[in-house]
């Protein structure tokens, strides 16, 4: 699995100093299918869960943004 980020989500984590580890964590844990997928987790360290999406093709996935939901719900989802 390779793992590539847009400048838009670079610039996001580096807004909200989130590390690229934290990314990889997240996304280590979930099986994918190829397409466009939008993740909500609660990570240890963050107040607000992280929200992520990415897109996927094959072994290749594109983060195109990553950013604290601050909105809505607390709790741990998936969409």
């Amino acid at each position: 699995m390779h793992i590539q980020f847009s400048r838009h989500a670079k610039r996001r984590l580096k807004l909200y100093k989130i590390a690229a580890v934290v990314v990889f964590d997240i996304l280590q844990e979930i099986d994918l299918s190829d397409g466009q997928h939008q993740i909500i987790r609660k990570y240890v360290g963050f107040e607000y869960p992280i929200k992520i999406v990415i897109s996927v093709r094959g072994n290749e996935i594109t983060v195109i943004t990553a950013y604290p939901l601050k909105r809505g719900t607390k709790n741990e989802s998936s969409l």
